[in-house]
């Protein structure tokens, strides 16, 4: 089992196949996705590995008194982490599980040719926050007929109780509430094609997430992995500065 990726989000588009056909896809990011620690079975108890991705912000603002203010960038432990690792400060750390074989050195950067085009893949990230919904929207619901005596409730859930005994709403009754801001995976995407020089895959379908958001890329677990596939990653620098199509 390889290591997953750690991807940002950067919108919709569409290319069109060799038939002619308009395919949508959805453009992800690899921002200098680099290994920051390894997790031993020996050590750890489970074999993982520690990508992080992006710049995190580690510059200090000055008060006009002379003292230092802490902007919203790493934490002082978080500094002191990443200067232990040797690996440039990230933005956003993730961990994915692996095999024994599938560890990699740290401070090794991915390409983006991890992945093959043709290739089936899962993707999950947070889903975009609506805030409050109706259960038509948030549930699916038919909602009430538009005559025979439905008044101006069409778009109601209809009742939530039962009769006396035991006179309550059971919880988790599909109701009006909060709707998005959830952690969805969507599974077997299909990889369109990849860019190793600009860090970019083109992934066909909706993947879940706003712009900007971080997503986690994975082998599909429904579909076996090409043979060809890279093992255990496709990196695009390893530690030593050599470069390795993997």
């Amino acid at each position: 089992m390889r290591t997953g990726l750690v991807a940002q989000k950067v919108g919709m588009t569409r290319v069109f196949n060799d038939a002619g056909e308009h395919v949508p896809v959805t453009v992800l990011k690899l921002d200098n996705v680099q290994v920051v620690a390894v997790r031993t079975e020996e050590k750890n108890g489970y074999n993982a590995v520690q990508l992080g991705i992006g710049k995190g912000k580690v510059k200090a603002k000055k008060k006009k008194n002379g003292g230092r203010m802490r902007g919203r960038g790493l934490s002082d432990a978080m500094r002191v982490y990443f200067d232990k690792q040797g690996v440039p400060p990230k933005r956003k750390l993730v961990e994915f599980r692996v095999s024994k074989d599938g560890l990699l050195p740290v401070g090794a950067e991915i390409a983006a040719t991890h992945f093959l085009a043709g290739q089936f893949v899962d993707v999950t990230g947070t889903t975009i926050g609506k805030g409050f919904a109706g259960a038509m929207k948030r549930w699916n619901f038919a909602g009430l007929e538009a005559t025979h005596g439905v008044s101006i409730s069409h778009r109601s859930h209809g009742s939530t109780g039962n009769r006396q005994d035991p006179g309550r709403t059971f919880p988790n009754k599909k109701m009006a509430g909060h709707l998005g801001v959830e952690r969805v995976t969507t599974q077997n995407l299909k990889i369109v094609s990849t860019d190793a020089d600009r860090g970019l895959i083109l992934v066909q379908g909706a993947v879940p997430g706003h712009e900007g958001a971080y997503v986690l890329v994975r082998d599909a677990a429904k579909r076996k992995a090409p043979q060809d596939v890279p093992f255990p990653a496709a990196l695009k620098t390893a530690p030593d500065g050599e470069a390795n199509k993997g």
